[in-house]
């Protein structure tokens, strides 16, 4: 076990204690959980959250577009250290993803209450509004929205996968506030997160010192053919949107493999119309999550896919639409930001390897208007988005006591606790 003599005396056992509270609302049968952004799920999560927020003391705000800020105050005015995430999670989801960086805030918190510790800077948590993308895209369109980068009125127009209207679901769970929009600035962010990934664990490090995120694009492809007989139609009379389909989920791989390094190619969503066994498929809807860390890589990713999607329409005598749901450039945050956080876990003890994220965050838009940067903990065999998502709790203590400590730098300690 890391000695945190040195730490700001944060809680672990505390913070497991709220996910798995936390874990129970919208858990699923066999393990893990299911509370898609905007649903009753997500408000009773919500609820959750915010009533141990105000347990705490602290002065919590609700903006147009869902986002929660709770704050401590500071013994002067001025923009907070915010650390954020999300309490949304995707439909077969863990108890870890987004839900520690919030809950770990909160910790933060009540430690530096306990300790009698008064800050100079404001210190706020933020939840933002559907940053996973699961019903609702783009992804982080909370903290999009917050950043100035989506308009408001179209983020609440967005139409989610159910055909309901994004303002309507956020009016209906009790969360279109009227905080000003952007009101709560921030000197600084910092997001607490599990990697999501295997390397932390399988290189044996404690700390990932997260160094930017990586560009993502997403695409929506809509190809329409003919519905037919499947056994009295020959194949070379076809137009089977289905075989369309399969022929782009395939080159799809293909372009991640023969780019190669850190590019990553899935299709992870596929539909298909009438969808019975014995009939060609006249509508197939398929969707494609491209990801590298770098523009001109991901640019080439994407131009491939065009390329691939014309030549299989020609050739499968169908026709299709694109529709782009979300493209956010590669990110890399505040460099000094970074160092802290690397010195600050090696001042605890504890080993530390720079990375690039490979998921999306919501720190990655914060970035857009001060310094950001994130903390990973390991995540067991690399699983999230996945009902078996793991951490261990000496892990979460370690990223735990990495974040309160380098918060309080952040905060500015105002007095020396009794």
């Amino acid at each position: 076990m890391t000695d945190h003599s040195a730490a700001l005396p944060v809680n672990g056992d505390r913070l497991i204690g709220r996910l798995k509270a936390l874990g129970q609302i919208g858990a699923l049968p066999e393990g893990g959980v299911c509370r898609l952004a905007l649903t009753p799920e997500d408000g009773a999560g919500r609820d959750l959250v915010v009533g141990w927020m105000k347990e705490q003391g602290l002065a919590v705000a609700i903006d147009p577009i869902g986002n929660i800020f709770a704050t401590r105050k500071g013994t002067q005015d001025g923009p907070s250290v915010m650390i954020g995430s999300h309490v949304d999670t995707v439909a077969t989801g863990g108890i870890y993803d987004g839900n520690l960086g919030v809950l770990a805030g909160l910790e933060v918190l009540k430690a530096l209450d306990d300790a009698g510790i008064a800050t100079v800077r404001p210190v706020t948590v933020a939840a933002f509004t559907n940053e996973e993308g699961a019903r609702f895209q783009p992804d982080m369109l909370g903290s999009l929205v917050h950043v100035g980068g989506l308009p408001l009125q179209e983020a609440l127009d967005t139409i989610s996968i159910d055909g309901t209207r994004l303002g309507d679901d956020l009016a209906d769970i009790g969360y279109d506030g009227d905080a000003p929009l952007g009101g709560i600035q921030a000197a600084a962010y910092l997001e607490y997160h599990i990697e999501q990934g295997p390397v932390l664990e399988a290189e044996g490090v404690e700390i990932g010192v997260v160094e930017g995120v990586q560009g993502i694009s997403w695409t929506e492809i809509t190809l329409s053919g003919r519905a037919s007989h499947a056994g009295a139609t020959p194949m070379r009379l076809r137009r089977d949107a289905g075989l369309a389909a399969a022929r782009i989920s395939h080159g799809v791989a293909d372009i991640a493999r023969s780019i190669g390094g850190d590019m990553v190619g899935t299709v992870g969503s596929l539909r298909l119309r009438p969808n019975l066994v014995n009939v060609v498929a006249e509508m197939a809807q398929l969707t494609v999550d491209l990801r590298h860390p770098q523009e001109k890589v991901l640019a080439e990713a994407e131009a491939r896919l065009a390329a691939l999607v014309a030549r299989v329409a020609e050739e499968e005598h169908v026709s299709f639409t694109r529709r782009r749901l979300a493209r956010f450039e590669p990110v890399t945050f505040d460099r000094d930001l970074v160092s802290r956080v690397e010195r600050t876990a090696k001042s605890l003890g504890l080993t530390t390897r720079r990375m690039f994220s490979g998921a999306g965050h919501d720190a990655q838009m914060l970035a857009r208007v001060c310094p950001a940067a994130m903390v990973f903990v390991p995540s067991i065999a690399g699983l999230s988005h996945n009902i078996a998502e793991y951490t261990a709790p000496d892990d979460i203590a370690n990223g735990l006591a990495v974040l309160g400590t380098l918060a309080l730098e952040l905060a500015g300690r105002a007095n020396t606790p009794a």
